[in-house]
């Protein structure tokens, strides 16, 4: 299952900032503004692009390198501490590519929403009347197959949802 994988492909972590960074754009394309309401998910996101940069080396620019040392430092008062073992020019290095990669995820939120706006807008329709949507009927509304008729085998055999499915 899904829940008991510990290792994620470089795609599964994009898509997955990708549709945290949704509810951004879909602000400033429905209403041609943004607001706070987005503001978990850009800080969830920011900090999947930084654990992909920093810890999983996931960056071609960066290479396949841990930058900064976490670790536990309970006497401090903190749970974790992390010391910066890089110079300040790759600490430059690793905020662009941070960056980068963020918005790279919202420009395809973006895109992905435009070309779908007639789904965004029956999925919010529809919010407006029942205030509160399971993932099937979100699927349902916006013409897309039921989660299981997309699932595929994952690297243990077990099925997982698709991450490039929507």
């Amino acid at each position: 299952p899904l829940e008991d994988r510990y290792t994620m492909s470089k795609q599964e972590l994009t898509a997955r900032m990708t549709v945290m960074m949704g509810g951004r754009a879909a602000e400033e394309l429905v209403f041609s503004e943004i607001t706070t309401g987005a503001q978990n998910d850009i800080e969830t996101a920011t900090d999947l692009a930084r654990r992909m940069v920093c810890e999983f080396g996931m960056s071609d620019r960066l290479g396949n390198l841990t930058y900064g040392r976490r670790e536990r430092q309970m006497f401090l008062g903190r749970d974790l501490f992390e010391d910066r073992n890089y110079s300040e020019q790759t600490a430059v290095l690793i905020d662009e590519e941070i960056r980068r990669l963020v918005d790279a995820c919202y420009l395809r939120a973006r895109q992905e929403l435009t070309e779908h706006r007639a789904k965004l807008d029956a999925v919010a329709n529809t919010l407006l009347e029942k205030e509160v949507l399971d993932g099937e009927e979100v699927r349902r509304i916006a013409g897309f197959p039921p989660a299981a008729a997309h699932a595929s085998p994952g690297p243990s055999g077990n099925d997982h949802p698709s991450t490039a499915a929507a």
